[in-house]
Formats: C-alpha cells, sequence, structure tokens
C-alpha cells in the first residue's frame, strides 16, 4: 500500500485536522501503514490504514480493545474508526502507549528488573485471558488441530526438515487428547516483546492487537519460546510467575510442550511464506527449541530452572 500524504490523511478524518504532526512509523510485517499522530496538549494517538477488505477485522479489534479495558488490560484506548470509500481504505485510530519496545530495553536492565517487568506483563497477560469467545466458536481442538494438519502437510514438501521432527510429530499425536478439553478466550496471539512497552523500568502495557484470536490461553506463551527467552530469561519466568501468581500448574508444562511442538512446523511455513529472507534464522531458533526440550523428551524447557522459578520477592 502506498504512503498517503498528510494533506490526504487530514482531509479524509477531521478528527486529525489540528495534528501538530503525523510521521509514518515504519515498523513489523503488516501491509497496513501505521502513523503517529501529536497534539499541541501532548495527546498522541495511532492511526493505522489498512485495505477496505480488512474493515470487519479492523472493526472487531476495535471490539476486542473496548472489552481489554473493561477488564483493566494495559493496552490502547480505541478512539475512532472509518473508512475512506473512494480510495479503498479503512483506518481506525487508538491511543499510543509512551516508552519502548521490551525487545530492545529489557537486555540493559538488571535481571531482577527485568523479572519484575515479567510479572507484570503475565498478570497484564492473565487479564486479556479473561475475556470469553463468542458463543458461535468452533471448539479450540477442531479449530488447533486442523490449522496444524495444514502446516504438516506443507511442511512434509517444503523442502526444509528438522531435526527428529518424525518424533516430535508423534509426540504431539500422542498428546494431542489435552487440547480437547481447553476453553475458548481470548489469545492476543503475538504477547512477546516486540508488542510490550516499558517506561521508567515498568512495564506500560501491550500493543498490536490485530492478530488476536479466540482459545486456549496457554497458546499465547509459544511466543516466550519463540522470541521472549532469546531477549531475556529472566522476563520470561515472570511473566510465567506473574500470571500464575507463583504457582505454575503441572498441565501447564504438558500443553506448553504440545503447543511449542506444534508451532515448530507452522513456523517454518510461515517463514517460507512471508519472512523468506529470516528462514536460515527461523530455523536456527528451532533447533534451539529442539534442543531445549530435549526431542520433547521433556515438557519443562531446560531455561526454566528450579533456581529461576524462585520469584516469591517480586510478586
Amino acid at each position: 500500500m502506498h504512503n498517503l500524504s498528510i494533506d490526504v490523511l487530514k482531509n479524509n478524518i477531521t478528527s486529525i485536522l489540528s495534528a501538530n504532526s503525523i510521521s509514518l512509523i515504519q515498523k513489523g510485517y503488516s501491509s497496513d501503514k501505521k502513523y503517529l499522530v501529536s497534539f499541541a496538549d501532548g495527546q498522541r494517538n495511532l492511526l493505522r490504514i489498512g485495505k477496505i477488505e480488512s474493515y470487519e477485522r479492523k472493526s472487531a479489534e476495535i471490539k476486542v480493545l473496548q472489552q481489554a479495558k473493561r477488564f483493566d488490560v494495559q493496552c490502547p484506548e480505541p478512539i475512532e474508526i472509518g473508512k475512506f470509500k473512494e480510495l479503498g481504505l479503512c483506518y481506525y485510530i487508538v491511543s499510543y502507549i509512551e516508552g519502548e519496545e521490551a525487545r530492545e530495553y529489557l537486555p540493559l536492565f538488571t535481571e531482577d528488573d527485568q523479572k519484575k517487568i515479567g510479572v507484570s506483563a503475565g498478570k497484564d497477560l492473565a487479564r486479556i485471558h479473561r475475556i470469553p469467545a463468542p458463543n458461535h466458536m468452533n471448539s479450540w481442538y477442531e479449530r488447533a488441530m486442523s490449522k496444524h494438519y495444514r502446516y504438516t502437510e506443507a511442511y512434509k514438501t517444503c523442502g526444509i526438515k528438522l531435526s527428529n521432527d518424525e518424533k516430535i510429530l508423534a509426540y504431539i499425536e500422542e498428546n494431542k487428547h489435552l487440547l480437547k478439553s481447553r476453553p475458548n478466550q481470548l489469545q492476543h496471539d503475538d504477547f512477546g516483546p516486540s508488542n510490550l512497552i516499558i517506561k521508567d523500568k515498568k512495564y506500560s502495557g501491550v500493543i498490536d492487537f490485530n492478530n488476536f484470536d479466540w482459545g486456549d490461553p496457554y497458546h499465547d506463551f509459544v511466543k516466550i519460546a519463540l522470541f521472549t527467552t532469546e531477549i531475556s530469561i529472566p522476563f520470561s519466568i515472570g511473566q510465567l510467575n506473574g500470571y500464575f501468581n507463583g504457582k505454575i500448574p503441572e498441565d501447564f508444562w504438558k500443553l506448553y510442550s504440545v503447543y511449542v511442538a506444534m508451532v515448530l512446523f507452522s513456523s517454518i511455513i510461515w517463514s517460507q511464506r512471508f519472512a523468506p529472507g529470516q528462514l536460515e534464522e527461523m530455523k536456527t531458533r528451532l533447533e534451539r527449541i529442539i534442543e531445549e526440550h530435549h526431542n520433547f523428551e521433556l515438557q519443562k524447557p531446560t531455561w526454566f530452572t528450579q533456581e529461576n522459578d524462585e520469584t516469591e520477592n517480586v510478586l
């Protein structure tokens, strides 16, 4: 999608006519255009523009944000949604959460501070997961396994092979029954350091709900395996302990390991399709995960040790 001039934006969205500045944000994989809109009184909002075909999805995202705010989630406040019909575009405006990406700043802090920020993030994720799915939603088991089988079929012909893949696929089959009794709740679906904001060494909030889904809340933790532990293991452990108030149930690790095993195959296909330049980096990441789980003979990964589990002083 091409960049729009500031005049075009102001002519089509009256609520930003008085903005002091409108600047393009160049981050993320989405084809949407994102702008930071600043006003004289210090208020700053995020303007997101996409193809008009995405209007229904954006409208659903705004409704999810409204629900999240009611549950006291630290997320952007939805302000406005609309269409530029003649341009074939739609947009929404939400409040801008001040601070910096956790991905960039967590490594600069002490391990204790990283863990404390993780605890706050985990508590916020738990609030997200209190929001129930719409009644018409199919069971989580049906949707998750259908998606998994589509990805594994694509994996078999993609030309890339992960270590002990047959053993890992068998592990998923042996444990897929665990998904049958799982709830349908709101999933952020990208709850990781790139979408978490830090200000003054404190957790400030979570952004980018555009990938939201409905299903087992525990599935949101696959981002810990994929990305978060690469940035900060103390934060990752803090997030888990904050989420569970320091008492992680054993059934969590069973489901976590199944979901992490499943995401190995979907990540290969996703990278091949949408980020081929990062495919080797992703493959290295996935091999690390396989090693951390000892080819999925371990449900609890090696980075999560008893020593690091003691976080009572920060809860």
